[in-house]
């Protein structure tokens, strides 16, 4: 038995022991993937940890979506393995300057992709995820629409949309890494792979895209797909999890630079230590915790 089993029979003790559910973003290392109760997207983790009878959360993810599982399970004890995992997109918005922009645009409503902060939800009046923006931006009652923190999404539900977008100026530094230049030269070394991007993406990305989708649309994408090879245009951890479910189909990274060095903070060692010292808990007041799920719960009488 080597290290990596040790560690991995001690997590499922510990786990078994407290009562815990190990949740793990798509992003997310592949042992860590491997030794998770759920991997996918983070909204739809913090709802199924939310079904659960778990007593303990561990969040493999960063700290906005270890605060969207507090929201959405107060009564449960929400862990992030490394506090300093964070999110540069979600600290592009703050409280302030956003109630800046709602003031000069005065009774516009605020949609707030799940990337940011609780208390920017808490700021806002509908949340969205990458799958359901559209239809989200679609169904608000106002010909007008605040959409933070991310440019290029909020792009590209102006595209989906006749409504003006009023766009924040945040982005995701690790898909701004994906280009134009770095998929042309994966399509010209794999002329028959599809090319299925996030809608995180810059524009001009998106325009070369066969599909565009978030974490779990790309997985649909795939397995519903006749084709064999694919040029994924999202963080390159996603891929662990397309390889698992898709066996003898190619996959290839959108650029060699698209890891999100805060998503790559946990270990396997950082899950056992976080279970065994009951660290980092993550907690959010309560006022701004039931404004935010406010935000969240209108979204989900939309979707």
């Amino acid at each position: 038995m080597d290290c990596s089993d040790n560690l991995v029979n001690e997590i499922l003790r510990l786990k078994k022991e407290k009562n815990a559910i190990i949740l793990a973003h798509n992003y997310q290392i592949g042992e860590v993937q491997d030794i998770a109760d759920f991997v996918g997207d983070s909204l739809g983790l913090s709802r199924q940890a939310a079904d659960t009878d778990a007593d303990v959360i561990v969040f493999c993810g960063v700290h906005f979506m270890a605060e969207t599982a507090a929201i959405l399970s107060p009564q449960k004890t929400v862990l992030l393995p490394d506090i300093d995992a964070g999110c540069p997109m979600a600290d592009m918005v703050t409280v302030d300057k956003l109630r800046e922009l709602k003031a000069e645009h005065p009774g516009v409503p605020v949609v707030t992709y799940v990337n940011s902060s609780a208390e920017v939800k808490a700021e806002s009046d509908y949340c969205c995820t990458s799958a359901n923006a559209v239809k989200v931006v679609n169904a608000v009652d106002s010909d007008e629409i605040i959409f933070t923190p991310d440019q290029h999404l909020g792009h590209y539900v102006s595209t989906q949309t006749t409504k003006k977008i009023i766009l924040w100026n945040g982005f995701c530094p690790t898909h701004r890494r994906i280009t134009a230049e770095s998929i042309t030269a994966r399509k010209e070394a794999h002329p028959n792979a599809k090319i299925v991007v996030h809608p995180e993406c810059m524009e001009e990305v998106i325009a070369l895209a066969d599909a565009v989708g978030s974490t779990e649309g790309i997985l649909r994408y795939v397995k519903a797909s006749s084709d064999t090879e694919f040029i994924i245009g999202t963080e390159m951890g996603i891929i662990h999890r397309l390889e698992k479910e898709n066996p003898g189909k190619i996959f290839y990274t959108g650029s060699e630079r698209s890891v999100c060095p805060n998503m790559k903070r946990i270990t396997l060692e950082k899950v056992l230590w976080s279970l065994q010292d009951m660290e980092y808990v993550i907690t959010v007041p309560e006022d701004i915790a039931a404004q935010a799920k406010r935000a969240i719960d209108r979204m989900l009488e939309i979707v």
